[in-house]
């Protein structure tokens, strides 16, 4: 960090900006991104927006507790100190001083020479002391007084009154700003006053007391609080208030602005764990996430759960996902969440043109990928997702939160989470969190690293752990290795899976048939064999095996995909490692015969079969009144139930009917699978940053392309403001049409530089310094200095010209 040489301390934060390197303007353009949105003009208005309220509360966001005790400090002193004063009033090593100063200076926060340092006015409205909790100066406090009450306490502290009432002021102020005076002055009051002034004191807050307008002296004794106030230990705000003086405070801390050391970063609890462990556990929970948001959206491609009006997911549809996952609601609520935010779940629309929630176009790409690429998808997803999924189930402000709902982004979350995850990742492999005690530790870290965050955000840590090991990202308290890839910078797309790969279980080609009508997958089955297996047998357990059991349902469901019965013998033969049980073939072989022996169409209904011995007993089953079916033929039976109602009463009584189509032709009752469109996202209000991070190679390289040219472009500004002419010179400035052509022809020939006024397509005006290669048909080609670029200006828009001397 440049610093301006003695003599020469810049007179605003503008003046210091423009003293600093390229370098040092870039890296203030990183680290503070909305400077640079839209592109300042020059370093005047680069530094009036770093001096915003806006910009500093996004700056000291970043900031850890010694970086704040470093500005709460400089606040402390009146908002501006030399450097050497700060290695005395701030309670940590002078060397994390000079690292957390350089921060803050970087940041553009505190301004100045080492020997005065000024902190932007608006931080003392943004922080405060907060930090320290320090009270108001003393001179503040004692605006209320008049000259006799500071005369008085001005004697009682032995000292000789000037009979000038801010004189004495300063002077009780310098005298109190001495431990050891103070010291001398705590040691005459007894251990009650004692304790109340310690404790306001700690607190920063003002005490409240019955009056304090009475005479005091210092020898009269009195009450604890009459004590303090006539040795000016405390002084009284109004009539019912009194406060402690910031110079006695710092006093009672041993001339430090904090009790506490402000740079020991607090430690991570941790304990010894095999790292292969680690990464084979976690690998198990990253296939179980794949398995599950796929098994999720296969079925609500057929059975989409409805979107709720204000959006979301209903309560009763997030306990079915829950069953149907075999997990918790909190868990369930966590898969949803990631489907959305891989953009493989949105809102569409049913057959009845209800909103319901659909697998978007994408998820068929999806599924088609391996499983570590989809796991990759899913995982980057939650890391730079902003939504505080831990809420689901809760309440806030008084109303329940459910899945899915648009209230839970927290823009402040995705760093949160990886700066999180980045502590863990930092630790050696082979070591991890240790149980019980590892994650209040990470905690109390991250308090140390972030704590401005909001008071969320203890909680959200802990969230973050916990998803994190349902991900897949972590597993026995300690980092996995596709986890680390995860969080690098270089291309974790391609690095991620190539370290998850090998870790997985390679998928099989086989099943195991059981005598009970269960099919048992001892791994991972292939996609396409899991897929046609699904249709033809229910899912019983999942688990390191996955039992299926095949039942009439099932095997009519086959059917009604347009399986016939050769297809389901031949898959199950092939499919298994075993015989195909005698039960098994038996049980496919008589649903069979009964699907579509009865055909069912609109008369309302009609029921036609060539077996008659079927209707006849379907028209007497003892369930089938209601039906209310009636035999016209031998082989017709008709019923005025309408078809919807007709097909699935008739399936609940052991049939298998299939519907005729008007021509005489079966139609398969197969449901319809559903899609929604791909939601293309756009940046939110906390996505307006142009350089966010963390970044790629490739996006590194844009990054610092970008930022190169707002400095040349604010480098460009300054040069303009530099070289406008005053208001005198302007007047003597040709500023008609053919004497503006005769300077830029003649700027054209010479190769020299000038500085424009220009009024632009918006109206306003602007300045540019420009070379001028060409002036023809009312229009000047030119080398923008600002935006690096040929570009043209129309001659009759240029307000002002002026030659600048090379």
């Amino acid at each position: 960090m440049s610093t301006p040489r003695q003599g020469s301390a810049p007179r605003t934060l503008a003046d210091q900006l423009r003293g600093w390197s390229d370098a040092e303007l870039a890296a203030l353009l990183r680290a503070r991104p909305d400077l640079a949105t839209p592109t300042p003009q020059d370093t005047s208005q680069l530094a009036s927006r770093a001096g915003t309220r806006a910009s500093v509360l996004r700056a000291v966001d970043q900031l850890t507790l010694l970086e704040l005790t470093v500005l709460d400090a400089v606040l402390a002193l009146g908002g501006t100190a030399a450097t050497s004063t700060l290695h005395t009033v701030v309670n940590a090593e002078p060397a994390a001083v000079d690292a957390a100063l350089a921060k803050v200076r970087r940041l553009a926060l505190v301004w100045g020479t080492d020997e005065a340092l000024r902190a932007l006015s608006v931080l003392t409205e943004v922080v405060g002391t907060k930090i320290s909790r320090l009270g108001q100066p003393l001179a503040v406090l004692m605006a209320p007084y008049g000259p006799s009450r500071v005369t008085t306490l001005a004697r009682d502290l032995g000292l000789t009154p000037s009979g000038n009432r801010h004189e004495d002021v300063d002077a009780v102020a310098a005298h109190l700003s001495d431990p050891a005076e103070v010291a001398k002055l705590v040691a005459e009051v007894d251990d009650q006053a004692r304790a109340i002034l310690e404790h306001l004191a700690d607190e920063g807050k003002d005490g409240s007391v019955e009056s304090t307008e009475r005479t005091l002296s210092r020898g009269g004794g009195g009450s604890p609080v009459d004590q303090l106030l006539a040795r000016g230990l405390l002084v009284a705000r109004d009539r019912r208030h009194v406060a402690v003086p910031r110079e006695v405070a710092i006093c009672l801390r041993d001339g430090r602005t904090t009790g506490a050391r402000a740079d020991l970063e607090p430690e991570l609890a941790t304990s010894a764990r095999d790292a292969a462990l680690v990464d084979r556990a976690a690998a198990g929970a990253a296939f179980e996430l794949v398995r599950h948001v796929e098994l999720l959206l296969e079925h609500w491609g057929t059975t989409p759960p409805s979107a709720l009006r204000a959006g979301g997911l209903g309560v009763r549809d997030l306990k079915a996902t829950a069953e149907l996952l075999h997990t918790d609601e909190r868990t369930a609520a966590l898969h949803v969440e990631i489907a959305l935010a891989a953009d493989l779940l949105a809102t569409g629309t049913s057959g009845d043109g209800d909103a319901v929630w659909l697998p978007t176009e994408t998820f068929d790409i999806w599924s088609a990928a391996s499983v570590a690429d989809r796991w990759t998808r899913l995982a980057l997803a939650w890391l730079d997702c902003p939504r505080l999924v831990g809420l689901v189930g809760g309440r806030e402000a008084g109303k329940p939160v459910n899945a899915l709902v648009p209230d839970l982004e927290r823009m402040w979350l995705p760093e949160t989470r990886r700066a999180a995850l980045e502590q863990v990742a930092a630790l050696e492999p082979g070591t991890v969190l240790a149980a019980g005690t590892g994650v209040p530790s990470l905690v109390e870290r991250m308090a140390w690293l972030r704590p401005r965050r909001p008071s969320v955000r203890a909680q959200a840590v802990a969230w973050v752990t916990e998803e994190a090991a349902v991900v897949g990202v972590t597993a026995l308290g300690g980092m996995s290795v596709h986890g680390r890839a995860l969080l690098s910078t270089d291309d974790p797309q391609h690095h991620a899976p190539a370290a998850l790969g090998p870790l997985l279980p390679e998928p099989i080609d086989h099943v195991l048939l059981q005598a009970d009508l269960t099919a048992v997958a001892p791994g991972p089955l292939e996609q396409d064999l899991a897929r046609h297996l699904s249709v033809v047998a229910d899912i019983e357990s999942r688990g390191g095996a996955t039992v299926y059991r095949f039942t009439e349902g099932s095997v009519r469901r086959a059917f009604d995909s347009g399986w016939s019965a050769a297809e389901v013998h031949a898959f199950l033969a092939g499919s298994s490692r075993t015989p195909v049980p005698q039960a098994l073939s038996y049980l496919v072989d008589d649903v069979s015969r009964r699907f579509g022996t009865i055909r069912v169409g609109a008369a309302e209904s009609f029921l036609r079969s060539d077996d008659e011995a079927a209707l006849t007993e379907l028209v007497h089953h003892p369930k089938s009144s209601g039906l209310r079916l009636r035999r016209i033929a031998p082989t017709v039976v008709v019923s005025d139930v309408p078809l919807d109602v007709l097909l699935p009463r008739l399936r609940e009584l052991g049939s298998a009917p299939v519907v005729e189509a008007p021509d005489g032709t079966v139609r398969l009752a197969r449901r319809e699978t559903l899609r929604a469109r791909t939601v293309r996202r756009r940046p939110g209000p906390g996505d307006a940053s142009p350089f966010p991070g963390p970044l790629d190679a490739h996006g590194a390289a844009r990054l610092a392309a970008r930022v190169a040219s707002t400095v040349t472009a604010i480098r460009a500004g300054d040069r303009a403001a530099a070289n406008r002419p005053a208001p005198g010179l302007r007047a003597a400035e040709p500023t008609t049409p053919a004497s503006t052509l005769a300077v830029l022809r003649e700027s054209v020939e010479t190769g020299t530089s000038v500085w424009i006024g220009y009024v632009d397509n918006h109206g306003s005006t602007v300045e540019r310094v420009v070379d001028p290669v060409r002036v023809e048909a009312g229009w000047l080609s030119a080398y923008d200095h600002r935006t690096e670029d040929v570009r043209s200006f129309a001659v009759h828009r240029i307000t002002a010209v002026r030659r600048l001397d090379q």
